[in-house]
């Protein structure tokens, strides 16, 4: 399904001399974090955010106040990874949409986007979650991918989930396969391994191990 679909309209833009006591009207009905606002002739101002609604006099307009709009949008094509990325920086639980006209085409509501984020293969197919790290100019996906495959698992998804100046730490969801293979052949390749959500083997015989030679040095 196309991001797209999922524009709605329930909401119409507030105009920009309405007053801000019209403004603060909506905010308390509704449970948005940002109202859009457009001119007199329809074009895409930006978006009034509902802590400074409430912070301004009552009977001035919003155009008194223009300089507290925050212009953010996306574009009805943007991919939803993005548009989750634009939800976050802008602290907004609504995203106006705009086309490549400049045309104001509705918002996305932040819970839609995330519905449908989790039903991507990454959250609702059946896996393993890997955690792992490796110096930033050692590493690659190609080498990740044919690690995983090699193995006889099936790469559900990977992302970057934390980057230093020399380290990289990448998340795997692994399906197909058990993942304690997957993990020593990532060792022998000089990854580190931060965590594995399904029982590692290799860890568990070395504590064995280490438990064994405590209590024999013990005796």
């Amino acid at each position: 399904m196309k991001l797209s679909e999922f524009i709605t309209n329930d909401i119409k833009p507030l105009n920009s001399n309405s007053k801000i006591s019209d403004l603060q009207h909506l905010f308390n009905q509704l449970t948005y974090s940002h109202i859009p606002i457009q001119d007199d002739n329809n074009i895409y101002l930006g978006s009034f955010s509902e802590n400074d609604a409430h912070c301004f006099e009552t009977n001035k307009m919003v155009n008194d106040y223009k300089y507290a709009i925050e212009n953010f949008f996306v574009r009805d094509s943007t991919i939803w990874l993005d548009v989750l990325e634009a939800f976050a920086v802008n602290s907004a639980n609504i995203m106006p949409v705009l086309n490549h006209q400049n045309v104001y085409l509705g918002y996305y509501e932040l819970k839609e986007v995330i519905s449908l984020f989790s039903e991507s293969p990454f959250f609702s197919d059946p896996g393993g979650i890997l955690v792992i790290e490796k110096g930033i100019s050692d590493y690659s996906f190609s080498e990740i991918s044919q690690i995983v495959e090699t193995n006889n698992g099936k790469l559900l998804g990977a992302f970057v989930s934390k980057m230093k100046p020399d380290l990289v730490q990448v998340t795997l969801k692994i399906g197909n396969t058990g993942l304690n293979e997957i993990i020593q052949t990532f060792r022998r390749y000089s990854y580190n391994i931060v965590s594995g959500h399904e029982e590692d083997s290799y860890l568990e015989s070395l504590k064995e191990r280490s438990d064994y030679l405590n209590k024999y040095l013990n005796i």
